[in-house]
């Protein structure tokens, strides 16, 4: 008997090291090369390649290029809408086709995931012969119906799944209340599907903003963005300049989902707290 929990302390502590030996090594894969790039931009070299001193003269170089704030605002400005336009018809897709049924239904989610596993090459061509048979112009217009297209479906899923974790009698009692459809979606569907809807648009806004094959297809030749302009400057090497600014982008992101998990927290705690509250009432 002793010999038997022995060996199955040796066992789970086996595991639990083999685990934590996998945790590390998935966040250095994740973290290291963001780590580098921020080391970099403070890197007192015009190359990436060795280390010369640290200093901060490329973050007030940035600051005084108006160029490349011109393409990172045209980045932004892209990701934006399309992050608006697709967290939109994404919900409305999500909520519309989980609460109805008709023939056919199936067929139209199935066909909704296809841009999922479409290689965005294939995506691209497809749009861009799309665009040039109906005479449409290449650029910022094109460039956001193509990355909608592309972000939908991840919009969709996230929210569907929260939507499959909703209790449909929640609606339906609010319905029986006296409440309409449109006052139901607002109080009673958006609030629980929230995190969903949420989540499908800090994917989106990621996606969009580091997009490059599809924009590289669907922009006219004085569209560019900045994946595009990273993407030139491969060859000749990528100048502090940049590593400066994708730094104080992932800070902002960052900074911007903790917030929002502080936030999300903070909410889940206060329900509990009045759920209690009620439940000690109740007795």
């Amino acid at each position: 008997m002793n010999n038997e929990v022995r060996e199955n302390h040796f066992t789970s502590r086996g595991w639990r090291t083999a685990s934590y030996i996998y945790l590390a090594v998935m966040l250095v894969l994740l973290y290291a090369p963001v780590i580098v790039m921020i080391r970099y931009s403070f890197n007192d070299s015009r190359t990436n390649v060795v280390w010369q001193g640290f200093t901060t003269k490329y973050y007030a170089k940035l600051f005084h290029d108006p160029a490349l704030w011109e393409i990172f605002f045209v980045t932004l400005f892209i990701a934006v809408c399309v992050t608006l336009l697709g967290t939109v018809v994404g919900t409305l897709g999500a909520v519309g086709l989980s609460r109805t049924r008709f023939p056919g239904r199936r067929i139209i989610e199935d066909f909704i995931y296809f841009p999922l596993v479409i290689p965005e090459i294939v995506l691209g061509i497809a749009l861009l012969l799309l665009f040039n048979f109906n005479g449409i112009r290449l650029g910022i217009p094109t460039i956001i119906i193509g990355d909608t297209t592309l972000v939908l479906p991840y919009v969709f899923v996230t929210v569907k799944a929260r939507l499959a974790g909703m209790d449909p009698s929640v609606e339906e009692a609010s319905i029986d209340l006296g409440a309409d459809r449109m006052y139901t979606f607002f109080h009673i569907t958006m609030p629980a599907i929230m995190p969903g809807v949420i989540s499908g648009a800090f994917m989106s806004f990621s996606l969009v903003l580091d997009e490059l094959i599809l924009t590289s297809f669907l922009a006219d030749a004085a569209t560019v963005t900045l994946p595009m302009k990273i993407y030139s400057m491969i060859k000749r090497g990528v100048t502090p300049e940049i590593n400066a600014l994708t730094t104080i982008i992932f800070v902002a992101i960052t900074v911007a989902v903790v917030v929002y998990l502080v936030v999300s927290e903070m909410k889940d705690r206060k329900r509990l707290r009045e759920e209690e509250r009620r439940g000690e009432a109740a007795e």
